[in-house]
């Protein structure tokens, strides 16, 4: 009976073991110094992109048979 109890507590040493490497791993992969987002140019991303007269518009009215203007 004394053999089943040791066995058992070995498992849950190797359990502990397994998920304090997991989080010594994760914390050591964490970076040391914060990212920085880069400035988001708004003149170009106010600006219009849709061209009504473009040739992949009138291609898509093509092909998609819409009706005619």
């Amino acid at each position: 009976m004394k053999a089943s109890f040791e066995r058992e507590f070995l498992r849950r040493d190797l359990l502990r073991l397994a998920i304090a490497g997991t989080g010594a791993g994760l914390a050591g992969s964490q970076l040391l110094e914060p990212a920085h987002a880069t400035p988001v140019d708004l003149n170009n991303k106010r600006r219009a992109r849709y061209q009504a007269d473009s040739a992949e518009v009138k291609n898509f009215y093509r092909v998609n048979s819409y009706p005619a203007r």
